[in-house]
């Protein structure tokens, strides 16, 4: 297949995907606002932090993409060190990665989910995508603060947050 697209392919569907994303939203009791048919954004609390989620259906590629973001500004004097981090980081991503949405310094994890030649998603799936994605952010958040906030450098902060803990205090 050559690297432009030629035809699209109209695939039928049984339901909009953005729609389970809501009802597992709602079986949740997670705020949530829709913005359109083809976006949901919804507002997680974690651990660490509170997550603004949003998945967007982008039918012209049949896939789910699923941004999450968490409230942590990236000043212009630490940028090039969490720019070392996220790629220390993603290097160690199975699933999904993360990225500076440079307009906003803001630090998003991403993923998507393929639903190419009219595959419907799973509610499976979708807790996959979420808890894939909360709990990346929920373990990488400290490494992105110990660079911002203590002027660590990404391989130190990277190493301070690579250990095991087992139960709480």
């Amino acid at each position: 297949m050559s690297a432009s697209r030629t035809a699209i392919i109209e695939t039928e569907r049984d339901s909009h995907p953005v729609d389970l994303v809501e009802r597992y939203a709602n079986d949740n009791d997670w705020a949530f606002d829709r913005p359109g048919a083809d976006e949901i954004a919804l507002s997680v609390a974690g651990t660490l932090a509170d997550y603004q989620l949003s998945f967007s259906w982008m039918e012209d590629f049949e896939v789910l993409h699923l941004a999450c973001a968490f409230d942590l500004p990236v000043p212009e004097a630490r940028a090039s060190e969490v720019y070392r981090l996220v790629s220390r980081i993603n290097e160690q991503m199975l699933f999904g990665h993360f990225d500076i949405w440079e307009s906003e310094g803001a630090i998003m994890y991403r993923q998507t989910l393929l639903l190419a030649g009219g595959a419907e998603p799973t509610l499976e799936q979708v807790e996959m995508l979420l808890s894939s994605a909360l709990e990346s952010c929920e373990s990488y958040l400290p490494a992105f603060q110990f660079v911002i906030w203590s002027g660590a450098t990404a391989q130190a902060a990277l190493e301070s947050v690579m250990f095991e803990t087992q139960g709480s205090a």
